[in-house]
């Protein structure tokens, strides 16, 4: 095919590396919350070095190492995104671990931060924690000073989540959720909790809560809605709370702002790098996509076209 040429406000991009989201899934499989019509190249995250710009962009300049978020497209050797929505990077800054980081430590700091209102020394349970948005959610909780709890499907997969320090674990395929958190806590429950995941485990997430928790949930990577009881508001004065990137922006821009702010500093001084588990070539795309269809991929995957 051509080399697209970028127009107005965009940035052409040789991608370096595009990491492989839940949405992108949803996308393929027309189960998002907007539709695309085949044929589309999937891909929402990227990093890599701005070939050419449009004229009506400032921002970016050829050469520059960049990274940023799209609908779709990203899973080529170059694509086209506009100037707005990239990121300049340091010379010498990992490629790879900069497509692997914005959307699930986005999603993380936000949640954490603006929406559960997480503070030093409360406890957060984690759903789905050897997961992508998991393991940053362990990050960041363990910065802003949170006592985590891990809960994952193996125990291998609670392995990893141990290497980065966590308070305990829960492998909620053999153990009931909310019997094993409320032990760990002597029964009075937890502080916070994020939940990646959705599914039955949603409901005992909830029930876990201390009085006055806060539940947030980030996603379905289950494949189920979950339907909570609201009596369970009654008895616990919990309050449960949801996270989407895009109403956040929409409604909440200049905390946005601040938290991209911050977020972009902590990854650039090393606080905060992604656990990045496998990298696959082009043309095993379909491949690395599976991996996180089937709930095998642990932190990020992702796809190096220059493999």
């Amino acid at each position: 095919m051509p080399v697209p040429e970028p127009a107005g406000d965009e940035v052409l991009v040789d991608v370096h590396a595009a990491a492989v989201n839940f949405p992108d899934l949803l996308l393929i499989e027309n189960r998002y919350q907007i539709s695309l019509q085949p044929p589309f190249v999937p891909g929402s995250e990227l990093a890599g070095v701005a070939r050419a710009v449009g004229p009506a962009v400032r921002a970016v300049k050829p050469g520059d190492l960049v990274f940023g978020q799209t609908i779709v497209g990203a899973f080529a050797e170059q694509a086209i995104l506009p100037g707005r929505t990239l990121t300049v990077l340091p010379s010498g800054t990992d490629l790879r671990a900069a497509a692997a980081f914005g959307v699930v430590y986005g999603t993380a700091y936000n949640a954490l931060r603006s929406v559960a209102r997480l503070v030093a020394g409360e406890s957060l349970l984690i759903l789905g924690a050897a997961g992508g948005v998991g393991l940053a959610a362990l990050h960041v909780g363990r910065l802003l000073g949170a006592r985590i709890i891990a809960a994952a499907s193996s125990e291998e997969k609670l392995a990893v989540c141990k290497e980065y320090g966590v308070w305990a674990t829960v492998d909620y395929r053999v153990e009931n959720l909310k019997d094993r958190v409320k032990a760990l806590t002597a029964g009075r429950g937890v502080d916070a909790v994020i939940d990646p995941v959705g599914g039955p485990n949603a409901e005992l997430a909830v029930r876990t809560t201390g009085w006055r928790g806060r539940y947030v949930s980030v996603g379905f990577a289950s494949g189920e809605i979950p339907r909570i009881p609201l009596n369970l508001l009654l008895l616990k004065g919990c309050e449960l709370h949801a996270f989407n990137i895009a109403t956040f922006l929409l409604h909440e821009p200049e905390e946005a702002e601040r938290n991209r702010r911050e977020l972009l500093d902590l990854f650039l001084c090393g606080k905060l790098q992604p656990h990045v588990s496998a990298a696959y070539p082009l043309a095993a795309a379909g491949q690395a996509l599976r991996s996180l269809a089937d709930r095998r991929a642990v932190g990020k995957v992702l796809i190096d076209p220059r493999m």
